[in-house]
């Protein structure tokens, strides 16, 4: 009886270590690939993209500065929105929804915050209080891929997909809060191309439940400088 508790509890532990050994092996490959141990060198990242959505075409430009400034801009029917976190507190302009810039609170400066962090919640995530579990390959598209759940330390939960062959990441799916419900999302990465050894998705392919939309980068800019009050909250 004792020996074949201590078989059964060697067979778990090698199957657990096996399964942490995959997880690694998938993760490393994924931060070669996509040059992210570069990317962790990079200072500031200023991208000019276009959005469209509904038939519509908007320009939008993002500014990101480590170790924790994030800025989009957008222009949407004529109007100007701006949407920012500075370090320590997020805030907007949206002329349709009032004059003056307001203060992010909840999930919209929980948004704020994670794009901030320019090699995305994968990378170093012990480190950020994250936890990852992997959950097998899985068919995404025609493709195998690697499905990773991870749950950040708010408890909040996101599922990537890894392409098997390049390790470049396929689609993310995660649920967001917006006027009181709650919306799946899914994001599809595709159209990667290299810059400086770093691999970056040139086109994203946004699906919620009103609809789709889609982000093209046109033109992207490493460790230009960005002036810290571009993400300081302007006076009223």
């Amino acid at each position: 009886m004792k020996r074949t508790f201590l078989l059964a509890a060697l067979m778990l532990f090698a199957l657990i270590s096996t399964q942490a050994q995959s997880l690694d092996e998938v993760l490393d490959s994924y931060y070669k690939a996509n040059g992210l141990e570069k990317m962790a060198d990079v200072k500031t990242f200023n991208v000019k993209a276009k959005v469209n959505v509904m038939g519509m075409e908007m320009p939008m430009e993002i500014k990101v500065k480590k170790p924790n400034k994030f800025r989009v801009d957008m222009e949407m029917m004529g109007q100007k929105t701006t949407s920012a976190y500075d370090g320590e507190h997020g805030w907007m302009i949206n002329p349709m929804m009032g004059a003056g810039a307001q203060d992010l609170e909840g999930d919209q400066l929980k948004q704020a915050m994670s794009q901030a962090d320019m090699e995305g919640a994968l990378y170093n995530y012990k480190a950020k209080g994250s936890d990852i579990e992997m959950l097998g390959k899985v068919d995404v598209d025609g493709a195998e891929a690697y499905k990773l759940k991870l749950t950040d330390k708010d408890g909040v939960v996101q599922t990537y997909y890894i392409n098997a062959n390049d390790y470049l990441v396929s689609k993310v799916e995660s649920r967001a809060e917006a006027m009181g419900q709650t919306m799946d999302i899914v994001t599809r990465m595709v159209e990667y191309k290299d810059l400086n050894g770093i691999k970056m998705a040139n086109k994203i392919e946004i699906e919620m439940p009103m609809g789709k939309q889609s982000v093209v980068m046109e033109e992207i800019k490493l460790d230009e400088p960005i002036d810290d009050a571009l993400f300081e909250k302007p006076a009223n």
